[in-house]
């Protein structure tokens, strides 16, 4: 009985909006990429976003092959929470909501998906970005909690939004993954629409928690990714933390080879920082980093041993193969293409023959200017010298002299040492 006075109220509400000519407010949020916690940021904010704004519902679009697990826990748990209906909107054409994004579209009030677009594939690995050994029993056992981890989620979030639990299961179990036709006659979602009028159509009038949305001439409202937001979603994909990697690598031995330079040294070392921090959230395996920096110490080396281009040929092939081994290959999203790989080998070789060999090569080379090459040149002496004093004129410039035998002005002296700004010479015969 309550809850039918309820939904009557919320008509009359509806209803007496639409008389008075105000138009309805809904939301939409834009998720295009792989999951993150810069995208958990976004959604919480825009969930918070469009319950101030009052508005119908929040419609997210979304198309992601997958991300990360902790981040995909964090958006479900804010989609069956919410106070806000929230309708997660699988588009445009060709989109997919794989992996990370079958969970969140799963986990919305209402599921809807653009023709021609795909759904599933939605196996734990995909998900926790775990890497190593396949064949490694701690591995296999860890892939196997969560995989029985990842199925009983779905589970849950299927039973909540009452959604086809047995196929939300086999998206786990089996990475099944099917089309946007084929899930609205499974049951797994709610709305096949082709474009964003059109959800707004399917939408108006359906009861979500009581409350019947009235989207049919709503007025939408986007809500963007903020700067912050739109960096750290660049930012933490593999191909980012692999570059930033390279820079470190090139500032930091780019300042021990020519000290003082400040800058390679200040860039690098922020680059080692970000890179460090983009390891924790990223499967990197150690393994590849081990390799990487085996191929640069042989490219150290090389610049000091007479090995003929052995020991760079190498480095190469280490930094190639720790590189492929980087990040965990099984999942596409955290595959390093060998369009970066092989340019960042040669040019880091390169970087190493010449810029750095150059550098080396010439901090052990003999001083030839300043006052460290001054003595034993022969000069002339300007003006008389003795104990107290007197001048000779070296490569362009004045000096102050003394001598313990005297000189007089014209003749051929030899420096001794260089104390401070003063000559000490002696009569060259």
């Amino acid at each position: 009985m309550r809850s039918a006075i309820l939904i009557v109220a919320c008509w009359f509400g509806a209803f007496a909006t639409v008389a008075s000519g105000e138009r309805a407010t809904v939301c939409l949020s834009n998720v295009d990429g792989a999951i993150g916690p810069a995208t958990a940021s976004y959604i919480s904010r825009s969930i918070d976003e469009a319950q101030s704004k009052g508005a119908q519902c929040l419609i997210i679009q979304l198309n992601t092959p997958g991300g990360l697990l902790d981040s995909t826990r964090v958006i479900v748990q804010r989609l069956l929470g919410t106070p806000i209906p929230v309708v997660v909107y699988v588009a445009p054409t060709g989109a997919t909501a794989a992996s990370a994004g079958c969970f969140i579209t799963l986990a919305a009030n209402v599921a809807a998906m653009a023709p021609a677009t795909t759904i599933g594939a939605a196996h734990p690995v995909a998900l926790g970005g775990f890497s190593g050994n396949d064949q490694a029993k701690p591995d296999q056992t860890m892939s196997q909690k969560l995989e029985n981890f990842a199925v009983s989620y779905m589970e849950a979030i299927a039973n909540r939004r009452s959604r086809n639990v047995e196929w939300a299961k086999s998206a786990v179990r089996a990475s099944a993954s099917i089309t946007a036709e084929k899930a609205l006659e499974l049951k797994v979602i709610e709305i096949v629409a082709p474009n964003l009028n059109d959800l707004l159509s399917q939408l108006n009038g359906r009861i979500i928690d009581g409350h019947p949305l009235r989207t049919a001439d709503a007025k939408v409202v986007d809500i963007k990714m903020s700067a912050a937001e739109q960096f750290f979603q660049m930012f933490w994909r593999p191909e980012v933390m692999f570059v930033l990697m390279l820079i470190a690598i090139y500032g930091l031995i780019g300042e021990m080879t020519t000290p003082g330079a400040i800058l390679p040294g200040v860039a690098g070392a922020i680059a080692l920082v970000l890179a460090l921090y983009m390891s924790a959230i990223l499967p990197v395996n150690v393994a590849g980093l081990l390799l990487i920096g085996l191929a640069v110490a042989l490219f150290v080396i090389d610049v000091f041993a007479t090995t003929h281009g052995v020991l760079t040929g190498g480095g190469i092939l280490a930094f190639v193969v720790g590189s492929l081994m980087l990040f965990d290959r099984r999942d596409p999203l955290f595959r390093l293409s060998l369009s970066y790989i092989i340019p960042s080998a040669l040019v880091t070789a390169a970087f190493f023959v010449t810029i750095v060999g150059k550098g080396l090569r010439a901090q052990r080379l003999p001083v030839r200017v300043g006052k460290e090459t001054m003595p034993g040149k022969i000069v002339k002496a300007v003006t008389a010298i003795d104990a107290n004093g007197g001048r000779v004129f070296i490569e362009g410039e004045y000096w102050s002299a003394s001598s313990a035998t005297p000189i007089n002005p014209g003749d051929s002296v030899e420096i001794i040492a260089v104390e401070g700004l003063t000559v000490k010479v002696a009569p060259k015969a």
